[in-house]
């Protein structure tokens, strides 16, 4: 992504945005891991609320990932088509 935002060129604004969305996909990561780790460790044994908690840390991810891909497409899209279509 980065390698296509400095051939399109995109501004500062646009950079910070997905610079910002980036980390937050990262961020959200990390909390994940360390969330799963904490519920390992306070319930070593299966347990429906563990996996509650896991699952709806691991969909946030997914979400975060999701709307990643689309502010992207967003910033990325409409330069790149132009260049893509000269």
């Amino acid at each position: 992504m980065v390698a296509v935002g400095a051939w399109l060129r995109i501004s500062r604004a646009e950079w910070a945005v997905l610079a910002v969305t980036m980390a937050l996909v990262l961020i959200l990561e990390g909390l994940n891991s360390a969330l799963e780790a904490a519920v390992d460790l306070a319930m070593p044994r299966q347990h429906p609320l563990a996996k509650a908690c896991k699952d709806l840390a691991a969909g946030m991810v997914l979400l975060a990932a999701i709307a990643a891909a689309v502010v992207g497409l967003l910033i990325l899209g409409p330069p790149l088509w132009q260049k893509l279509v000269k």
